[in-house]
């Protein structure tokens, strides 16, 4: 009989490989000694932003690299990695990213190579972007988007306005990325997304929030007053704008919604960042119950201990393979048909706040003080069952996939 060919493999390349371990490295060295103090802080950790630029892991360049890499597992290995060292200064990382892939997966070739350079800047001059969609009443529901986009025809501009809130980087970033109502009365298919550049008038940031968890990571509103933009900078163009809405208003289809098709882009990312957080809980938990001796013997010795860490270490291996399944299917072109981007979100987001709280209890007093990390790592698990779409909408969107329902 002849020998089986290798028709499949999880085995990373050697290029995904060596990117993992110098993430990894740069999350040992440099976050992890610094994730306490900007926790506190609850600032932009601008100086881990400057040391990341100036080896080129915080760049247009590397984070381009990852997303096309051909498996597609780059860019959830590096946030893996990243996320692992801390949520709150990986999200202030990877935070322009979902800027950048708003216009990579809806703008003209043009609109990229102008616009998302200008999103990272360089070692010696680091910028962020922003995508702006939630607003005060417009949450999970974006059909109820009330910020509003007027075409100015006589000077070729587009005027927005309106409030955006939970913006990453919302008001310090050089460029947002702001999803809009073209025509209110065709809903979520009436919108669109517009680059506002950088120093643009009418833009300024409103409230500053302060979060339960990734506090590293600045969140705030963003308040758009008579903003006017050049025509060029609706993504995509007015041209395939003007079609889609006329295939609209006449019963046909518009196509992906523009705030959804960035969602659905980076939700095998957002995933990894959750992997990344219980995966650091499951190892210091498990480091933690090898040495804290009680009763004459490692914690980790009871089989109560064992078999709860046993538990966690295969949520976290199983929310990794979904993440993987979801970013291989998106790198291949293949269609979430059974909403595999939400699996994989949901079940990574759901299982960082469950082993990041266990990883408390096998802590005990100690897990609950900041002397600690994990209690760090708890409050940082939460919001990925909350943003970019909560677990009750990955649920809905997976429960639509599985029955054939208009599930509501």
């Amino acid at each position: 009989m002849s020998e089986p060919t290798a028709g499949f493999s999880l085995e990373l390349s050697s290029d995904v490989r060596e990117m993992r371990d110098w993430v990894h490295e740069f999350a040992v060295s440099v976050v992890r000694p610094a994730a306490a103090e900007w926790d506190e802080r609850e600032q932009t950790p601008w100086p881990i932003l400057q040391e990341a630029a100036k080896i080129g892991l915080y760049s247009l360049d590397f984070f381009a690299t990852q997303f096309f890499e051909p498996s597609g597992l780059g860019i959830s290995v590096a946030y893996e990695e990243l996320f692992w060292g801390d949520a709150g200064i990986g999200l202030s990382l990877a935070g322009s990213t979902l800027a950048a892939v708003a216009v990579v997966s809806n703008g003209t070739p043009e609109q990229i190579g102008e616009w998302c350079p200008q999103m990272f800047g360089d070692a010696s001059d680091v910028k962020l972007g922003a995508f702006c969609s939630s607003e005060p009443d417009a949450g999970s529901d974006v059909a109820a988007i009330r910020t509003r986009a007027v075409y100015d025809e006589a000077t070729d501009e587009w005027v927005l306005n309106g409030v955006k809130t939970w913006a990453t980087n919302g008001g310090i970033a050089n460029v947002h990325v702001v999803v809009a109502s073209v025509d209110p009365s065709l809903g979520s298919r009436g919108q669109a997304s517009f680059i506002v550049p950088p120093g643009t008038r009418g833009l300024s940031m409103g409230q500053k929030f302060r979060k339960h968890g990734i506090r590293a990571s600045h969140t705030a509103e963003v308040i758009l007053n008579d903003v006017r933009v050049p025509g060029r900078c609706l993504v995509g163009g007015k041209e395939k704008l003007d079609r889609r809405l006329a295939r609209v208003r006449e019963g046909g289809r518009g196509g992906e919604q523009a705030a959804m098709k960035t969602f659905e882009a980076s939700r095998p990312g957002v995933a990894a960042m959750a992997v990344g957080v219980g995966r650091a809980a499951v190892e210091f938990a498990a480091e933690y119950a090898g040495t804290r001796v009680q009763f004459g013997k490692p914690i980790g010795a009871n089989q109560g201990v064992a078999f709860q860490l046993a538990d966690m270490a295969a949520a976290v291996d199983a929310a990794r393979l979904l993440t993987w399944r979801a970013a291989w299917m998106a790198r291949q072109g293949a269609s979430f048909t059974r909403a595999e981007g939400s699996m994989a979100k949901l079940v990574a987001g759901e299982t960082a706040v469950r082993v990041t709280e266990q990883a408390i209890q096998l802590l005990g007093g100690n897990g609950y003080t900041r002397e600690y990390p994990v209690e760090r790592w708890h409050r940082d698990a939460k919001i990925f069952t909350i943003f970019e779409g909560t677990s009750e909408i990955q649920r809905m969107i997976i429960g639509r996939a599985v029955t054939g329902l208009n599930v509501r």
